[in-house]
């Protein structure tokens, strides 16, 4: 399931990825296209803890659809284009 029960889509974070820098402020130590976004970053868009957010990434981080990058003591969080486009290829082909 993409949607929580309190209507969080992990498909709108997906979404805000594909374009990071349009959708959260710039970091102090990352490039939000090159190396993503925090876990705070994602909490405070979605207006949630960072516990929930955590949840969140870590699951779309498990199936494979973002990567993660440690600098200094942060994760950060990016697509992985090509595993998203593998998974949509699967569900074109009726999987």
């Amino acid at each position: 399931m993409l949607r929580n029960a309190k209507g969080v889509s992990r498909l709108e974070i997906l979404d805000w990825l594909k374009d990071p820098a349009a959708h959260f402020p710039p970091q102090r130590h990352a490039d939000l296209v090159e190396d993503g976004v925090t876990v705070r970053a994602v909490a405070a868009k979605l207006g949630v803890s960072r516990k929930v957010a955590g949840t969140h990434l870590s699951l779309l981080t498990r199936l494979g659809l973002l990567r993660t990058k440690r600098i200094r003591h942060r994760t950060y969080y990016r697509r992985d284009e090509i595993r998203i486009a593998e998974v949509a290829r699967m569900f074109e082909k009726g999987w």
